[in-house]
This record gives structure tokens, C-alpha cells and sequence, in this order.
């Protein structure tokens, strides 16, 4: 019924740069507090970044501060994740998350190699 699809992973040099985006379908989360995840192989899914229904506040994991931005489109239904400076220890499937319903989408790859 609904649907959270996520595109804009790849590979991507040390150092580079990807902008992560989430479209929702037959639904709108104008409303919630949505979320970016990711799980790089063999660990446990962390958060990397959240941000409020109206996009007044935004929360970040402290590894990714001052580098990646999170951010929404309300109108468009889509949420972004920018990341820059990626290092390899960043490789992982990026998720993204709606708070309130527990949903998430099927992810995108992200590969940072040299």
C-alpha cells in the first residue's frame, strides 16, 4: 500500500560525494519525522539522521556531523540525504524511515572504494 524508494546510491571515491534520495508513494508524510538508516555488511543498522515533520529540526549521528545534511520536500514527498567527505568505513545500504509508522524502505547501496 505504501511505499518508500530510495535511489541515488553508487560508488563513490574516498573523499566524494552522493546525494541519497526517498520517494513515498500513495501516501503523504508531510506530517511525520522521517529518517535516514544504514547497515554496512556484517553490522547492525544505525541511525545516521532524522528530521521533524516541518524540517525545523534535525538530528545527526555523531560520525556523520558537519558532513552530511538531511533534508524534505513536503510538497514532492521526498526526503534527501547529502553526504560529503565519505570514507570507506561508510560503505553500507542506506535506508530511509518514517518514525511514527515504522516503515521503511528497501535501501540503496552506497560504496565508497578506491
Amino acid at each position: 500500500q505504501v511505499q518508500l524508494v530510495e535511489s541515488g546510491g553508487g560508488l563513490v571515491k574516498p573523499g566524494g560525494s552522493l546525494i541519497l534520495s526517498c520517494e513515498a508513494s500513495k501516501c503523504t508524510f508531510s506530517g511525520l519525522t522521517m529518517s535516514w538508516y544504514r547497515q554496512a555488511p556484517g553490522k547492525e543498522r544505525e541511525l545516521v539522521a532524522s528530521i521533524t515533520a516541518a524540517g525545523h529540526s534535525t538530528n545527526y549521528a555523531d560520525s556523520v556531523k558537519g558532513r552530511f545534511y538531511i533534508s524534505r520536500d513536503n510538497a514532492g514527498n521526498m526526503i534527501y540525504l547529502r553526504m560529503v567527505n565519505l570514507n570507506p568505513e561508510e560503505t553500507a545500504v542506506y535506508y530511509c524511515f518514517v518514525e511514527e509508522w515504522g516503515f521503511w524502505g528497501q535501501g540503496t547501496q552506497v560504496t565508497v572504494s578506491s
